[in-house]
């Protein structure tokens, strides 16, 4: 740290990130006034991903911790937070979720330049929304994101919601060699034209996930988010049943998920509240099931053998309460589409790199493998990219997301909460608001939002091989 700026203030809201649902943070009292000031370092670290036994890999780290540590504010709370660089190559950090100030969005180039080796940046802005969110890198972002740069951020109510326990569980996706070091190969042909860098471990807050402990008779918020480079997640709860209460950070009208499954793309996130109402003594698994043929077991709910915290099961969970988003005026909307195009088995047109793709690889020596509306953006952002429709500040704007390819996609919108209308023609239920929206192969979704945030806002997909092939674009609000 750099400890000649008053700004960095090394430990204090420190909350290092811890595996499972043996944690409960209290909530801290509001301070309207007061200015909550934090620092990350962003540095080459080590990190005992495949378990205690076997030697840490080489990672890189926010304050020396993969992931990096759990930041909680506070809703309408002023925060300055001061990056630096200790790596050898340029970074951001991207605030994934919050409605923040175009200027620190974190895309370099498009937003900020980028943070040198050895330099700093101090984003200043004020949480409007009550949710889980995250944060991570816009610079290199296959890498980064694949070495380990990534943290959960929890802002909190500015009312106390009840809960017995607080979870968060940050899963990130590794792609190990034999020797258990982060293996090489970022950005390779196959991975940015197909389904993306996906991993052969998963863990849960940094570590291979152990029992989690729970006791009979007690309703915890488990606050899941997918930090994958490209995994996507569809996890069920056995013996359990999960009621969604927010989306990507934005409350819902409580629901149990369809057939069971929780599904999270890349960049996704959701709470639920889970209520413990098996056996004392009791074992149940949580399954990942999203790949055919591939489930495993992320982790297993482990009763102790103390008897209920209640004498009769809760009632159901209420709503939580609404963050103050925009509504639509959809009587009123402009209409724009966004079609995504190309990938392997896509037959797609990417009109901005020279045409048809005919028999070559996609993706090959860094070429694009992707376009939006027939032009492919590659890489992390820079200056000067030219936006791909322009909204009046005020505007509502109903967007169609148009997948037209043969793989999944979660598109990502900066600065902006969408609201999901419907999919393939049917209503989506719920009253559901994401900031990523995941697309099936040859889904159609009708979002739509306020353009109440001027600037260059990027919408690209999430899994970070399909973003630097290409899958990202640009839209401006004047």
């Amino acid at each position: 740290m750099n400890s000649a700026s008053n700004r960095f203030l090394s430990r204090r809201g420190f909350l290092a990130a811890t595996t499972g649902l043996a944690i409960s943070l209290p909530m801290r009292p509001a301070r309207a006034s007061a200015v909550d000031e934090r620092s990350l370092k962003a540095a080459p670290s080590r990190a005992r991903l495949a378990g205690p036994d076997r030697p840490p890999a080489s990672a890189w780290a926010y304050n020396d911790s993969v992931p990096g540590p759990v930041l909680r504010l506070r809703q309408g709370q002023p925060v300055r937070i001061t990056v630096e660089n200790g790596l050898a190559e340029d970074t951001t950090v991207h605030w994934h979720g919050i409605r923040l100030p175009n200027a620190m969005d974190g895309v370099p180039g498009l937003t900020q330049p980028p943070i040198a080796p050895g330099a700093g940046f101090t984003y200043e802005f004020t949480p409007p929304d009550a949710g889980t969110f995250w944060y991570h890198p816009h610079a290199d972002s296959l890498v980064q994101l694949g070495r380990g740069l990534a943290g959960a951020l929890i802002v909190e109510e500015a009312e106390p919601v009840a809960f017995d326990r607080d979870v968060i569980w940050l899963m990130q996706d590794w792609r190990l060699a034999a020797d258990g070091q982060i293996a090489g190969g970022f950005g390779s042909a196959m991975d940015a034209a197909m389904s993306g860098r996906v991993g052969n471990l998963v863990t849960i807050n940094g570590m291979v996930p152990a029992d989690q402990t729970v006791r009979a008779g007690e309703r915890i918020r488990l606050r899941l988010a997918n930090a994958a480079l490209a995994r996507m997640m569809a996890l069920r709860f056995e013996g359990h049943r999960p009621i969604v209460l927010a989306i990507d950070g934005q409350p819902c009208k409580p629901h149990e998920p369809e057939d069971g499954r929780l599904v999270l793309g890349p960049a996704m996130r959701v709470d639920i509240a889970l209520d413990m109402q098996g056996t004392p003594g009791g074992r149940y698994r949580v399954i990942d099931d999203f790949y055919d043929g591939l489930a495993y077991t992320l982790t297993t709910l482990a009763y102790d053998k103390a008897p209920s915290l209640r004498a009769r099961p809760l009632d159901a969970p209420p709503a939580l309460p609404r963050n103050p988003l925009p509504e639509p005026d959809l009587h009123n909307a402009v209409r724009q589409e966004i079609v995504l195009q190309g990938g392997m088995m896509g037959g797609g047109k990417l009109a901005g790199v020279g045409g048809m793709m005919g028999m070559a690889m996609p993706g090959v020596m860094g070429s694009a493998a992707w376009a939006i509306n027939g032009m492919s953006m590659t890489g992390d952002g820079h200056a000067g990219m030219a936006p791909q429709f322009t909204l009046r500040r005020g505007a509502t704007c109903r967007l169609t997301l148009r997948n037209e390819t043969a793989w999944w996609h979660p598109m990502h919108v900066h600065g902006f909460s969408l609201s999901v209308l419907s999919r393939n023609g049917s209503p989506v239920p719920h009253r559901q608001w994401q900031d990523t929206v995941l697309l099936a192969p040859k889904d159609t979704v009708e979002c739509a939002f306020v353009a109440d945030n001027p600037g260059d806002w990027m919408l690209h997909c999430h899994v970070a091989d399909h973003q630097m092939a290409g899958l990202m674009t640009v839209f401006r609000v004047t």
